[in-house]
């Protein structure tokens, strides 16, 4: 039952993932859809991001979940020797792939607009006079 279930989370995690694609390819800067409203635009941005997270934690639990059942098993008295299992490489890739989910999540996430902007008002520098050659010390 529980390999059943991180199976299935998996797979979310992986549909997710391709939907939160999708969804923030439609909020970036350089794409020709709905360039009229940068609002709504970046604001699909962030819908993705948060779908990265949710997909980054769909997989961060399916793994930490498979990984928790191969180190009971492997520390069970009553597993026989040549049954037991050990992590894989396909773990930490998986563990890999999750925090890299939620952490580019976390940065689309990041890039909500701001509603006024804090930087002071552009000013020009002065313009000096042109040198006659005598303004030396």
């Amino acid at each position: 039952g529980s390999l059943q279930a991180t199976r299935a989370l998996m797979v979310a995690a992986i549909l997710l993932g391709l939907v939160a694609v999708f969804v923030a390819v439609t909020g970036m800067k350089c794409m020709k859809c709905m360039e009229d409203d940068q609002v709504k635009k970046m604001r699909m941005a962030v819908f993705g991001g948060v779908i990265f997270i949710i997909a980054g934690l769909a997989a961060l639990v399916a793994t930490s979940w498979y990984g928790n059942r191969v180190a009971r098993a492997f520390y069970d008295p009553f597993t026989p020797v040549n049954t037991r299992f050990e992590f894989g490489s396909a773990l930490f890739i998986g563990w890999a792939a999750a925090s890299l989910a939620m952490l580019g999540g976390a940065f689309l996430c990041c890039s909500c607009p701001r509603r006024e902007t804090s930087y002071p008002p552009a000013r020009g520098y002065p313009k000096n006079a042109p040198s006659t050659g005598k303004d030396y010390v």
